[in-house]
Parts: structure tokens; sequence; C-alpha cells
């Protein structure tokens, strides 16, 4: 591959996009909100990857990381209180920590990348796709299949949970406090 210049526009454009949609992450006040920008950054780097001519793995990405994010977010609507952003919230907890780690795993990695001796190896002429279909779909197709039959699984139940008529009884029904009396701490 020659990259030409409209790659390195491209592949700046969406790394651009991918930061600035990570970013977003973490300044929107739902939930959802940050599902869906969490999957644009995804999206982005898989568009890097098509540009980058490794077509396979950024469809791939783009495949997977658009599916996840969309059961997580139809998991957070079922379940969390507050998942479209109604009420303020924040994403980050611990500023200064979170702020420090994320420099020092910066500094570290980046001081990994100037100071190691990477070797230099060209790539075989045959196609690595092929190899990675193989690897895929040959040994490791029943692992697949069977993650696949648990995700299946587990939105049928989370469905049948937040169905009207799930395992409490009738959602419309209301609620009633369990019965609990309180001791005097005795245990006889």
């Amino acid at each position: 591959m020659n990259p030409g210049p409209l790659t390195y526009i491209l592949v700046s454009t969406f790394g651009i996009g991918a930061v600035v949609a990570g970013w977003l992450v973490f300044h929107t006040d739902s939930m959802l909100r940050a599902a869906y920008w969490l999957m644009v950054s995804f999206v982005a780097v898989g568009a890097m990857l098509v540009v980058l001519d490794a077509q396979f793995l950024g469809l791939i990405l783009i495949l997977m990381m658009s599916g996840e994010m969309t059961i997580m977010a139809i998991f957070m609507i079922m379940f969390m209180m507050n998942p479209a952003g109604l009420n303020p919230m924040t994403m980050v907890h611990q500023h200064r920590t979170s702020i420090m780690a994320g420099v020092g795993s910066f500094l570290v990695l980046a001081w990994v990348g100037v100071v190691a001796q990477f070797p230099d190896r060209p790539a075989s002429a045959a196609d690595p796709t092929v190899g990675l279909g193989e690897e895929l779909l040959g040994r490791s197709m029943l692992i697949f299949e069977s993650a696949g039959v648990a995700l299946l699984a587990v939105m049928i139940g989370a469905i049948a949970l937040a169905a009207q008529r799930g395992r409490f009884g009738d959602a419309y029904a209301g609620s009633q406090e369990p019965d609990i009396e309180v001791g005097t701490g005795s245990r006889t």
C-alpha cells in the first residue's frame, strides 16, 4: 500500500473524530448518549482501519462495537433509573486519580514506544485475512457459536425481566414492601 494524501487526511479526520467522541463519553449527562458516543469512537477507529487497508478488521470492529453498544443501550434503558440523562449526573468519579492514571499510562506507553526495539520483519506475501478467517471459523467456531447462543439467552432473559408481566408480577399493579420484622438484637 502506498498511502496518498487522501489517506493521511482520512486517517487524521477519523482519528480526531475518535478522540473527540471518546472525550464526549465522559462529558455527557446521559449514560445512553455516552454509550452511543463510545460507539461513534469505535466506528471512527474501524474506519481508520478500513482506510489503512485492513478492511476485514475495520468492518468487524464496526459490526461488533455497533451491536455491543446497542445491546448495552437497551440494557441501560431497561434497568437504569436515569438512562436519558434527565437528572444531572457525572460520568467520571475521582477526577484527580483518573487524570493522574490517564497521564501516567500515556507517558509509560509513549516511553515504551520510543525506547523499545521493534523487530524489522516484513509481512509474508500471503493474505493475512485468509489465516485469520481460518482461525476464527476453524477450531474456534464452537466457541463463537456458544457465545452467540449465550448472548441470545441473556437478551431473551432481559426482555422477559423487563416485560410488563415479569418475575415480580404486573408492572402497573405497583409494589409492596416486604414484611420485615425488626428485632431487638437477640437471637433466640
